[in-house]
């Protein structure tokens, strides 16, 4: 049986939207004598969970947000309303401003090398990178990379146009159940409209882009690139720099296969990690 610690260290809700989150979670649980174990069984979580998520250790998924504007009456879609500034804290500061942006764009077109961008990761692949790092707060980076995916399913979502190099599904990332996984979701990206992936086939000739990047496009207001790149991305967007990156992708969306090629070559890779 567990039993509630009142004693226990709180963040100040000053400190950042995360820790505000979590302080409004814990007074309207209290006020209405909910205990942790009931809104972690709503919110398909654990006491544990619950208890990270009020004192501002860890990132609240979507779900456990709207299963407080379930459980707390009055509270009229509240929790939701505060979930994305609740998300985009758990980033680096340097990262918060592209969350910001992805948010808000239209359409997403993404080259990557080397890994699958964090956008169509799934959570094992995303352990499995974020570890490398060996940070201390995984599990709430792992939980952000995670919730980003939002934006490719809500009612109008956000297009993802995404080319890989080959390299990319060959390169075992955790382990073969990972990469499984992984591009079993790329699978059904590559199938689910307004999707796209396609992948550049290894030749053996390098094609002359080694940096991950992407552009981002809006309703209103001109495109922004985003250059991934060690230690920090960075964003880019004067006129020149878009149209240099407007063009580079065009040349990599020409070299890769067919949208149906490379759903192809990703059935056909990923049978070798069976």
């Amino acid at each position: 049986m567990t039993v509630e610690n009142e004693t226990e260290e709180t963040a100040d809700p000053a400190v950042s939207p995360l820790a505000h989150f979590g302080a409004e979670v814990r007074l309207e649980r209290e006020r209405l004598g909910i205990t942790r174990e009931a809104l972690g069984k709503e919110a398909c979580c654990g006491y544990s969970l619950v208890a990270k998520i009020e004192s501002g250790k860890r990132v609240p998924p979507l779900n456990f947000a709207e299963a407080c504007d379930r459980m707390f009456p009055h509270s009229n879609g509240r929790f939701v309303r505060l979930w994305p500034l609740a998300l985009r804290w758990a980033f680096p500061p340097w990262f918060r401003t592209y969350v910001e942006l992805e948010w808000t764009a239209t359409a997403l077109r993404m080259f990557h090398p080397q890994l699958v961008p964090g956008i169509a990761q799934t959570e094992d692949y995303a352990r499995a990178v974020l570890r490398t790092g060996r940070p201390t707060n995984l599990e709430a980076l792992v939980t952000a990379r995670v919730e980003r995916q939002r934006v490719l399913e809500r009612e109008q979502p956000t297009r993802l146009w995404l080319i890989l190099n080959e390299a990319v599904l060959r390169n075992t990332v955790g382990s073969e159940a990972v990469m499984r996984g992984q591009l079993a979701h790329l699978m059904h990206l590559a199938q689910t409209p307004p999707h796209v992936v396609q992948v550049i086939p290894d030749k053996g000739n390098h094609h002359g882009w080694a940096s991950p990047f992407g552009l981002l496009s809006f309703t209103e207001g001109t495109d922004v690139v985003h250059v991934d790149g060690f230690p920090r991305g960075y964003l880019l967007a004067d006129t020149d720099d878009v149209t240099t990156a407007d063009t580079a992708y065009d040349l990599l969306r020409a070299m890769a296969a067919s949208p149906n090629e490379s759903a192809e070559l990703i059935d056909s890779i990923s049978k070798d990690y069976s």
